[in-house]
């Protein structure tokens, strides 16, 4: 359950997170921006946060309370290994390393924590490099306390964290959001109830004939048609809008806060940047000499909550505005019906 704060508390939950192992590093203006995806979450005493052996998508910071940590023995009885001391952060390596929980952890009190979801920590840190990088060495830092600060260990975790943020979040060939990213965006807005206070718009695109320029131009080709598109899509957006690539020439726009014709006008700039852009490749396959040749685009948009009021509709509306702009000639808009 969310926690009411008054300013008293608010300022008693800055001091705590200033101070914490994984917040002490950041500036002011980097700690604002991290005090952004945080929430404020209160257990009562004996509230389960994980049980050992599941899958974890959050990472905690004691604000106050008292939370222990068991591991079960071979005779299936809990045994005590520790308890989190306030300020301390834990659950990390789930969203970082995709591991399951290591132990079970609850409440040994009244207790109040900050909440950062996985979704958000991988957000924040390809949207603010230099925030990721802090956290990420915070993190680093604490594993080398358990681990003798082996420089091995340190090397191999920054890797580690590095891989799975990228692999997690965005497709590899365009710097795109990817799928999964994109959804769980969708998702996470219905769930908290976004549309009962303003509407947000899914964009749908495909490039026209890609396959023609595959057979004439080779993979190399298409990929380096695929990261055009990719560019002129990202030119053409906001900074809060989320751009993906679903998969081959399939790319998608989550356009937040935005009604019908805010919609139709970013659309409407993809596609003509899109049209007017030359992109170089192979004149043939495996060829090296380099020809210009344009792309075009088709695009499907459908508004939520106008169009659907879940992922799975919103995504087929939008698809089928697509197929409807293709079936009207490409190159072209299209709302849902």
């Amino acid at each position: 359950m969310i926690e009411e704060t008054s300013p008293e508390n608010n300022s008693t939950n800055n001091h705590v997170l200033r101070n914490s192992h994984l917040f002490n590093g950041l500036n002011e203006d980097e700690f604002t921006t991290v005090s952004a995806f945080i929430e404020p979450v209160s257990y009562k005493k004996g509230d389960l946060f994980f049980k050992e052996g599941d899958s974890g998508r959050e990472m905690f910071i004691l604000i106050s309370g008292k939370i222990s940590a068991s591991i079960t023995q071979p005779n299936g009885a809990q045994r005590w290994i520790f308890d989190v001391k306030i300020g301390d952060f834990f659950g990390e390596m789930s969203i970082i390393a995709n591991e399951l929980r290591s132990a079970t952890l609850s409440a040994a009190e009244d207790s109040m924590v900050m909440v950062l979801r996985g979704i958000d920590f991988y957000r924040m840190v390809f949207e603010y490099p230099d925030i990721g990088i802090k956290l990420f060495n915070a993190i680093t830092g604490l594993q080398n306390d358990w681990l003798d600060h082996t420089s091995k260990q340190h090397s191999d975790l920054v890797r580690w964290g590095e891989t799975a943020r990228r692999r997690a979040i965005t497709d590899e060939l365009t710097g795109l959001y990817n799928r999964r990213f994109l959804e769980e965006s969708i998702k996470d807005r219905i769930n908290q109830g976004f549309l009962q206070i303003r509407p947000m718009t899914l964009l749908m695109l495909d490039l026209d004939k890609v396959h023609e320029i595959n057979s004439r131009h080779g993979q190399a080709g298409g990929d380096l048609v695929f990261i055009a598109a990719a560019e002129v899509i990202n030119s053409c957006t906001r900074s809060g809008d989320i751009c993906a690539r679903l998969a081959g020439d399939e790319f998608s726009v989550l356009l937040p806060d935005t009604g019908e014709n805010d919609a139709r006008f970013i659309a409407e700039r993809i596609r003509e940047g899109i049209f007017n852009k030359k992109v170089p490749v192979p004149s043939a396959p495996d060829s090296k000499d380099m020809v210009e040749i344009d792309i075009r685009t088709s695009i499907g948009l459908a508004i939520a909550p106008v169009h659907a009021d879940s992922w799975d509709g919103l995504f087929v509306s939008a698809d089928n505005a697509l197929r409807k702009a293709k079936e009207l000639g490409r190159n072209r808009v299209e709302k849902a019906g």
